[in-house]
């Protein structure tokens, strides 16, 4: 296996989070008491538990690189995540930025803020 990194999000309930990952394609791999892990092809997610967490205050986050933006954007909406400008969950649309990519974002139900960028390859 190659080398890789993965994030490390909190979660507030392993089970609320699992859910919600689940309807974006998600599949838990591993799970116990104070740790879980989501993937989705080569998407991998780790998730510790943060029952306290206050998600207006949360500033974690991490990057999705993706070869398709737009149709991962299209999967968030179609899963019911809502396209607004506050609360938890919720989504931006991806739009071209100055510096010429093209990113978008999902807040998922804990705060956690997920940039969905373009690839190029």
């Amino acid at each position: 296996m190659a080398d890789f990194a993965s994030p490390n999000l909190p979660s507030r309930n392993f089970e609320a989070t699992s859910l919600f990952y689940a309807k974006l394609g998600f599949v838990e791999t591993w799970r116990d008491d104070g740790w879980m892990i989501l993937r989705r092809g080569g998407l991998l997610l780790e998730f510790f538990l943060h029952p306290g967490l206050d998600p207006a205050t949360s500033w974690f986050s991490c990057c999705f690189r993706l070869a398709d933006v737009a149709a991962f954007f299209d999967e968030v909406l179609a899963a019911g995540v809502p396209e607004q400008a506050t609360g938890w969950p919720r989504a931006h649309r991806p739009k071209h930025e100055a510096w010429g990519g093209r990113v978008g974002a999902l807040i998922d139900p804990d705060g956690s803020l997920i940039r969905l960028i373009q690839t190029d390859d």
